[in-house]
């Protein structure tokens, strides 16, 4: 295997979450011969000063990787611009990633699995993003390991330079380049709430930085590794982040995967039809969901 990529952590006020996310990490066997970037943002409120000086004083105490590099944030930078600027930074320097924040918990095979995947796609121009998550779909009958246009980022992912030197989050630029038929087949025909995430930050509803990502990745046809059974599982889903809450439709305590032998050979390079079939149905069954909340909760 080629030398590994740098493992990029993204962290706030949450020192309990963090701490799990870190001794995870830490039980993969290649934790001890990898890089640890950390970047810390600093407090928007006065409230939020206790508990980020508080994961700080531990951050200082994190062993067991080859490296521990800390950035303390002087100022709020929020989710999006710290992701940003911080994935920029590394990526320019070491030319791949693997990104995770602070509320992810990671199974022993999961940087096995991020870098066997790094190294072995990087020279195909059609893969784009390596999740290490997949949503809660009906993955019966579905490979191992497929590809769809589909951008999982909410329990670990990781890319390289020459993909993510693409990213932008010019709304311009992103948005107004696509056709009506490129905006319903983005949003699986009205199913999810892709397009509106763009136009909800375009109204300054809200300010998040992964949809973007995902809609780069769409315009230049680009396809995501995702694994049938998850290496990562996102345990912020409890009222504690900052874009999450306990009725997150991707909450998922499904086991995580163990799996250390890939043979990404035998995975053809294009995007499967029948995980992309599973995600309409899994789309349309959690909107149906929602109106039946709204109608009888």
């Amino acid at each position: 295997m080629d030398s590994l990529a740098p493992i990029v952590l993204f962290t706030y006020n949450r020192p309990d979450h963090t701490r799990k996310t870190i001794d995870a990490l830490k039980m993969n066997k290649m934790a001890k011969e990898s890089q640890l970037y950390v970047f810390s943002d600093g407090a928007k409120t006065d409230r939020d000063i206790s508990n980020v000086n508080n994961l700080r004083s531990y951050l200082k105490q994190v062993s067991g990787f080859k490296s521990v590099n800390i950035i303390e944030r002087d100022g709020n930078y929020g989710l999006k611009k710290s992701i940003i600027e911080g994935v920029t930074a590394i990526i320019s320097k070491y030319g791949k990633i693997i990104v995770l924040e602070d509320d992810v918990v990671t199974s022993p095979t999961f940087l096995t699995y991020m870098n066997s995947a790094l190294d072995h796609f990087e020279n195909n121009s059609k893969v784009w993003h390596i999740s290490g998550w997949t949503p809660a779909i009906n993955s019966k009958g579905l490979p191992n390991f497929f590809f769809w246009r589909i951008m999982n980022c909410s329990a670990g992912w990781g890319t390289w330079k020459s993909r993510w030197d693409h990213y932008s989050s010019d709304l311009k630029e992103t948005m107004y380049t696509f056709s009506y038929t490129e905006k319903m087949r983005f949003s699986f025909w009205g199913l999810a709430n892709f397009w509106r995430q763009l136009r909800a930050n375009e109204n300054g509803k809200i300010n998040t930085w992964a949809i973007y990502w995902y809609a780069v990745i769409y315009k230049n046809n680009g396809l995501c590794l995702t694994p049938k059974q998850s290496f990562a599982k996102n345990i912020g889903f409890d009222g504690s982040g900052m874009h999450t809450n306990a009725e997150n439709a991707y909450k998922t305590e499904r086991v995580l995967n163990q799996e250390s032998d890939f043979d990404f050979e035998k995975i053809k390079v294009n995007e499967s039809k029948s995980a992309i079939n599973k995600a309409y149905w899994f789309y349309f069954m959690e909107d149906l969901t929602k109106l039946l909340r709204r109608i009888f909760i």
